[in-house]
């Protein structure tokens, strides 16, 4: 190989075949940096659209300067409550570059007040519309329209607390929604949520959060993921203000804040949306079927235009330094990579680099990583990705794409397929451990068991999966059913395995961790609009006679274990022993050791263990974690005032009672 490949192929002689092309990739994205540094003076300065365009108040001038990108309309005006909504008396001038402007005295608009824009399309449409770099916009209680809402508070938020991102080495993120965060039937807030939740979230260990549903989006059960206003927080939970004190207290407890960021589509609504925004079809969305994503029922950007990769980089940063986001999750990022969204099955390296990748979006996404990187360094920046592009999470500079950890979305698939499939009998260890550990050498992901998308109705979390119906009637502490008793096992047993297996970070969705027994349903025709199944109910976690707070405890243990000892950030774990026909795993991550046994009848007694290499014959041993403690909701078959020390074969004897995991740490001497 040349001095020229990329270190991406010299670490991976399976891309050589492919280092030309991630070679242009690299020389691509190199001169679009060249030329917006040449025209614009940096990225960063490129990435401000939304301090250009959109409402924006001048003080030093006391003027409104209100612009809108609109290429190929006919006629823009401002309407609002300033001016009785009449779309005659604001008309707006088109000047280069396809932006619209007008300027109105200080006095013309005050904060709270109403606005749109009236704009006559190129295909001689008339729809009142909300501009598109708006920072608020809110639906009227009343009509159910939304409108873009000035926001201009006498008193800015004033922050109280600075955070470093890079100070989490491994990130253990608690994925959220506001929304139904509370028990209550109702819409909850940003302040319930800063109030009632972050503690829950502090004191289980989490040193990270992931926001979802933020971006405006005009319909509740599309989860966020249909993006109208993509600068505005979601008004349907409070106030800018208030969710930037939710995340100002999130980082005086040390927890950094992730945006689950939608940049892969869009909500097809003209109303609301960016939607033919001017008429010809095609400004921020491909024209004609490529632009219509056909399993989401939205549209998809095209990132060919410099205009829209300037719209999105310019939403990034927004939420970076407006709101002081730590980084981004980014949804829907194999949709994004290739023009048929994922929809094959990715079985050789032409999928990942000749058939029908984006090489549009590419750039976009290293773009975008690079401002990211540049704005807030130590970033975590994760990619919903299930194709496995190799270099998407390896450094700009070795041909990779930026992001910084993945999401290792095929282990929750796996964990349902084998609940349904197979009897617990016919669980085989070394097939787990093999679906758990196998990812690309030096990429970092997140593991996780299930997320949201297992919680909503029409699907089932795993604690439901495992005991089901019987959650209604048999979570009592003094109850023995054994359907509960499986559950409960195999639910600690399942988390731990593939937190230590499975990757980087870790992620759990919201109620996940005590086994909510309920799946999530938005309010909708179907269910007569009901909150019912739309919240969580943190009372079951805490009432002192249900099992529930078993695996609450468990979860807290097993979190404030690994952040305690860095686990994620240590290499990845090391299986040293197997056997499949006992149901027993044995690993090693972090200098600890990760004892499992499978088996649903069968305990062991003295058994065999071995240990890693680098122990001496006379080394002992501690339990430091036991799924089998009574707090945990086990049986406490195990003597935790017992050490364990190493033999002349670097071996210890140990009880391993059935569908149990341990974790033991050496004594130093």
């Amino acid at each position: 190989m040349s001095n020229d490949t990329p270190l991406l192929v010299k670490n991976d002689p399976w891309l050589e075949p492919y280092s030309d092309l991630i070679a242009r990739r690299m020389v691509r994205l190199q001169d679009n940096l060249t030329e917006i540094e040449a025209k614009h003076g940096s990225l960063e300065a490129y990435a401000s659209a939304h301090k250009y365009a959109g409402v924006n108040y001048h003080p030093k001038d006391d003027t409104w300067i209100i612009r809108e990108w609109a290429p190929e309309a006919k006629a823009v005006s401002l309407i609002g409550d300033f001016n009785t909504w009449n779309h005659d008396s604001h008309p707006m001038t088109q000047g280069s570059y396809g932006l619209w402007e007008i300027k109105l005295p200080g006095d013309t608009l005050k904060h709270q007040d109403p606005v749109k824009l009236h704009i006559v399309g190129a295909d001689d449409s008339a729809r009142d519309r909300i501009p598109a770099c708006i920072q608020r916009a809110v639906q009227n209680k009343e009509t159910h329209d939304y409108s873009g809402q000035i926001w201009q508070p006498e008193t800015p938020y004033v922050w109280e607390h600075s955070f470093d991102p890079s100070s989490i080495t491994c990130p253990l993120i608690y994925e959220c929604h506001v929304g139904i965060s509370g028990e209550e039937p109702r819409l909850h807030s940003y302040r319930d949520f800063t109030d009632n939740v972050l503690p829950r979230i502090a004191a289980l260990g989490y040193n990270t959060i992931q926001l979802m549903a933020v971006q405006e989006h005009p319909y509740y059960g599309s989860f966020g993921y249909h993006v109208s206003s993509f600068f505005a927080p979601c008004s349907r939970f409070g106030t800018p203000e208030d969710l930037k004190h939710l995340i100002d207290k999130a980082h005086g407890l040390e927890i950094a804040v992730l945006l689950d960021i939608v940049h892969s589509h869009a909500v097809k609504n003209l109303a609301e949306g960016l939607n033919n925004f001017d008429g010809s079809g095609h400004q921020y969305f491909h024209l004609g079927a490529r632009g219509d994503h056909p399993q989401w029922d939205s549209k998809c950007f095209d990132y060919s235009k410099s205009e829209v990769r300037q719209f999105l980089l310019s939403n990034a940063r927004y939420w970076i330094e407006e709101f002081h986001f730590d980084g981004f999750r980014f949804d829907g990022v194999t949709s994004m990579l290739y023009e048929h969204h994922g929809s094959v099955s990715f079985d050789h390296y032409d999928k990942y680099f000749t058939d029908g990748t984006d090489e549009d979006a590419i750039l976009y996404l290293g773009l975008v990583n690079t401002l990211i990187h540049k704005l807030r360094p130590g970033a975590i920046i994760v990619a919903e990705d299930m194709s496995g592009m190799p270099g998407l999470c390896r450094p700009i500079t070795e041909g990779g794409v930026g992001f910084t950890h993945r999401l290792s979305m095929g282990i929750p698939d796996y964990w349902i397929k084998l609940l349904k499939h197979k009897k617990d009998e016919e669980w085989n260890p070394e097939e787990i451990w093999n679906v758990m550990s196998n990812r690309r050498s030096g990429e970092a992901n997140i593991a996780y068991c299930e997320s949201h998308d297992q919680a909503l109705v029409g699907d089932k979390t795993l604690a439901f999966r495992l005991m089901d119906q019987a959650m209604y009637w048999h979570m009592s502490k003094d109850d023995q059913h054994p359907q509960i008793e499986r559950g409960i096992a195999l639910h600690k047993i399942i988390r731990l395995f593939t937190l230590i297996s499975g990757g980087e970070g870790w992620l759990n969705f919201m109620g996940n961790e005590f086994g909510h027994p309920e799946w999530l349903d938005f309010p909708r025709e179907g269910n007569e609009w009901s909150y019912h199944y739309c919240r969580r109910q943190w009372s079951l976690a805490d009432h002192p006679e249900l099992r529930y707070q078993h695996l609450n405890q468990f979860e807290s243990t097993m979190i404030h274990l690994t952040k305690e000892h860095s686990l994620l950030a240590c290499d990845p774990a090391q299986m040293l022993y197997v056997h499949n026909t006992d149901q027993v795993l044995i690993a090693e991550r972090g200098c600890r050791i990760f004892i499992f046994n499978l088996n649903p009848t069968q305990s062991f007694t003295n058994y065999s263990t071995p240990m890693p290499s680098n122990v001496k014959p006379g080394d002992q041993y501690r339990i430091i974690l036991d799924s089998d403690t009574p707090e945990h909701g086990g049986h406490s078959r195990l003597n935790h005032s017992v050490n364990y020390q190493v033999d002349a074969l670097s071996k210890i004897n140990l009880y391993i009672p059935s569908r149990t995991c341990i974790v033991l740490e050496r004594i130093d001497s």
